[in-house]
C-alpha cells in the first residue's frame, strides 16, 4: 500500500488532499525557511518556493517510521506571493501583515506553490520530482476596519502573502487566474501530473487509502 505523506502543517494544504479523496499521514518538517531562502538568494521565485519544497520532503522523509519507508510518497510545499518583484511569505506580526495588505489592495499579484514529491521503496527515494505552480490573484480594497478586523482574527499573520482564499481572507479576493487549490498551498492539477512521472495514477492512492 503506497502511504501519502504531506511534510506540511498547512491545514489547508490538508484539507484539499482530504476533499480530493487522500488521507496523508501529516509529518511536518524542521527545515529551517530563512536559511533555505539565503542560499536562493538571486534564483528566480519559482526556484526558491520548489527549493524550499524539496528541502522539507527530504528532511520529512529521514524521520520516517520503518512501517511507513516501505512504499510512500511523500509530498513537499511551500507558497510565497510575488508582489512588486519581491516574495512576500508569513507576516508573523500584524504591522507585516499591515503593510502587507496596504501594498496588495486593489492589484494582482502571483502566489508561488513550490512541491515537491519523493517516492519511497523499500526505504529509498527512487523518485524524485519538484516544480512549480503559480496563480494570479486580484485583491480587493478592504476598508480599514475590515481591515484591521481581519488582522485582528490572526489569521493572515501564518499564512504565505498575509491571506488565505478559502478563509476569513476569502472576502477580499476579486478572483483568481489559474487553479484555485494552488492558490490554498497544493495544486492538484500539478501533483497529478509530477506522479504521473512516476507512475502512480490517482486511482492508484485512492485504493490505497487506510480503513
Amino acid at each position: 500500500m503506497t502511504r501519502v505523506v504531506l511534510g506540511s502543517a498547512s491545514t489547508g494544504r490538508l484539507g484539499v488532499l482530504r476533499q480530493a479523496g487522500l488521507d496523508p499521514l501529516v509529518v511536518v518538517s524542521g527545515v529551517d525557511e530563512d536559511a533555505v531562502i539565503a542560499s536562493l538568494a538571486d534564483a528566480p521565485p519559482e526556484q526558491v518556493v520548489s527549493g524550499l519544497a524539496a528541502a522539507k520532503a527530504d528532511e520529512v522523509f529521514t524521520h520516517l517510521p520503518a512501517a511507513v519507508v516501505g512504499d510512500c510518497v511523500v509530498i513537499g510545499c511551500d507558497s510565497m506571493l510575488f508582489l512588486d518583484g519581491q516574495l512576500c511569505g508569513k507576516p508573523g506580526d500584524v504591522d507585516t501583515a499591515r503593510r502587507q495588505w496596504q501594498s496588495m489592495s486593489g492589484r494582482t499579484a502571483q502566489l508561488y506553490s513550490g512541491h515537491a514529491v519523493l517516492v519511497v521503496r523499500d526505504g529509498a527515494v527512487a523518485h524524485r520530482i519538484a516544480d512549480t505552480g503559480i496563480t494570479a490573484v486580484h485583491f480587493g480594497s478592504p476598508t480599514d476596519a475590515d481591515l484591521e478586523a481581519y488582522l485582528e482574527s490572526g489569521e493572515p499573520l501564518g499564512v504565505a502573502g498575509g491571506f488565505t482564499l478559502d478563509g476569513l481572507g476569502g472576502w477580499f479576493v476579486e478572483g483568481i487566474d489559474g487553479d484555485p487549490s494552488n492558490v490554498i498551498g497544493l495544486s492538484l492539477p500539478l501533483l497529478r501530473r509530477m506522479l504521473a512521472t512516476a507512475g502512480l495514477s490517482i486511482a492508484d492512492l485512492w485504493a490505497s487509502r487506510p480503513e
